[in-house]
This record gives structure tokens, C-alpha cells and sequence, in this order.
């Protein structure tokens, strides 16, 4: 007689890891706490999808989604929830149960000064990736902060609802809330691109394209959906989303949300990003 099928209470608690395993995938890096993946839903270079071990969550950073384990495998195997309880148990010898842990808050990071861009080490981060000091000044500001009891500093870019997101060489965080931010200078035309270094390295290979058009910095793909009521106010919609398969969906998605928004992309054609470009072809600030 076949097995009882395992309840969805039960389904949650399955090794998310394990499962991926199962099916095909394996972490690129992992530690103690979390596992990065090449995300099993694309094709892709970089670790996009992470798993929280300690959580027993997943979350794609590509398409600001994520879940449990039952929403994993509905999703990678395009099937119901009924489908995948029977697929859980089918293949229950394969996989361990994960005791849920006691939820703990989040490490906070607490910001602890805000300042005009000075420090050597963030010049330098600069010069890497080909933005002149001079327009991060405009934008930018040497945020100090402390996570874990430890104190940093990075490049911030501060967002509509007063958080930041965070860049030095060797750390990339944000500040919550997270959300956009918006650069409008009342025109009547608006830029749309994924990261504050996309943003920057526009302005340095485009410069005049934003004489006319204000700018929206998502900071997160996940508010590409979120962003209507922005975008309806502006007569022209211009799309530098990243060339990778994300920036390709949500492109296609405001273009179909927005017939008059353009893919103006074939800018850094054949190159992931902005900056990307920016760096291989070590262009320079011009009028």
C-alpha cells in the first residue's frame, strides 16, 4: 500500500538544499548559514539564488521572489502543491527534515554618519569602477555603519523612503526600508536602470541623455512591478535594465505595460551591465 502522503506542515521543513540536490543543483558557495545557486529557473553566470539555511528559505535575487520548499519545487517543476506533497514523499528517503529554529531578527545594521565622499579607499573604489569622484560627489556619500558589532564604511545612495544601499569592494548591503529612488528634476522623460553604478556610468557614457530625462534607480528588480504610479507621469520611458535574462523579462514587462517605453540597451550591447562597458571600454567624462 502506497505511503501516506506528508502534509504541507511536514513539506516545509524539507532541506531545501537537499532538494535541489535531488533535482540537479548544486551551490556555487556555501557556509554555515546560507547556499548560493546559479538560479535552477535560468541560465546565468553569477549565484543569484539563495537559501537560507537556518531559515530553510530560498530567495532569487533575479526575480525578487522566493519561499519555501513547496514553492520551490512548483515552481521549478511547473506543478501543483498536490503534485509536489506526492513528489516530497515519493522521494522522502532523499531528503532530511529541518527542525524550524526559532526566528531571530536580522542582524541590523545601524547607520552612524553621513558625509561627503573623503576616505582614500573609497576613491579608489571609484577609480575601479570608472566613475570620476567628482559626479559621485552629486549623488553619493560616505555612509559609516555597524553590523554585528563590527564598524565599516561604504559609498551610499540614499532612497525614497530614507534607506541605503551600500557599496564598497568588498560588501553590498542595504539599509532598510528598501525601496527606489527616484532623481527627478521635473522633465518630462524618465530613465529607468537596475543600481546605483548603472545610474553613474550612464551619466558618464551618456551624458546628455539626461539633460531631458529624470532617473528611477530601482535598487531591487522585485519593484520593477511596483512602480506605476511613477511611470505614468512621464511622456517618455527609457529602459537600461541589465542584459542578463532578469533585465530581459522586466524589460519585456514595462515595455508591454508601457507601449511608448523604449529598450535602450543596444548602448552596452554584448556587455551585462553599464558599468560593465564602462570598465572594458574606459571611457571618459565628455559634454
Amino acid at each position: 500500500m502506497k505511503e501516506k502522503r506528508i502534509t504541507c506542515e511536514k513539506a516545509r521543513n524539507v532541506c531545501i538544499v537537499q532538494t535541489l540536490a535531488t533535482l540537479g543543483h548544486f551551490p556555487s558557495k556555501q557556509s554555515e548559514k546560507e547556499a548560493w545557486f546559479p538560479s535552477p529557473f535560468r541560465s546565468e553566470t553569477q549565484a543569484s539564488f539563495k537559501v537560507s539555511k537556518t531559515l530553510n528559505r530560498w530567495y532569487d535575487h533575479g526575480e525578487g521572489i522566493g519561499g519555501n520548499v513547496i514553492d520551490l519545487v512548483c515552481k521549478l517543476k511547473q506543478i501543483s502543491v498536490k503534485e509536489t506533497l506526492e513528489f516530497l514523499s515519493d522521494n522522502s528517503c532523499s531528503f532530511s527534515f529541518q527542525q524550524q529554529p526559532i526566528k531571530k531578527e536580522s542582524p541590523k545594521l545601524e547607520i552612524t554618519q553621513e558625509l561627503p565622499i573623503r576616505h582614500p579607499a573609497l576613491f579608489d573604489y571609484l577609480t575601479e569602477r570608472k566613475i570620476p569622484p567628482t559626479l559621485a560627489h552629486g549623488y553619493l556619500k560616505q555612509v559609516h555603519f555597524i553590523l554585528n558589532s563590527k564598524k565599516y564604511f561604504a559609498l551610499g545612495l540614499r532612497n525614497d523612503m530614507g534607506g541605503w544601499e551600500l557599496r564598497n569592494r568588498f560588501q553590498k548591503h542595504c539599509c532598510s526600508p528598501k525601496a527606489i529612488t527616484l532623481i527627478s528634476r521635473g522633465k518630462q522623460n524618465i530613465t529607468v536602470v537596475e543600481g546605483m553604478f548603472d545610474f553613474l556610468s550612464l551619466l558618464v557614457i551618456r551624458p546628455k541623455w539626461f539633460v531631458d530625462s529624470d532617473v528611477l534607480v530601482l535598487n531591487s528588480l522585485a519593484f520593477a512591478s511596483k512602480i506605476s504610479s511613477i511611470l505614468e507621469n512621464y511622456n517618455g520611458i527609457y529602459l537600461a535594465l541589465d542584459n542578463d535574462a532578469s533585465g530581459e523579462k522586466w524589460t519585456q514587462y514595462l515595455i508591454k505595460a508601457y507601449p511608448r517605453a523604449i529598450d535602450e540597451r543596444n548602448c552596452f550591447t554584448s556587455f551585462k551591465d553599464i558599468n560593465e562597458k564602462l570598465i572594458a571600454h574606459d571611457q571618459r567624462y565628455y559634454p
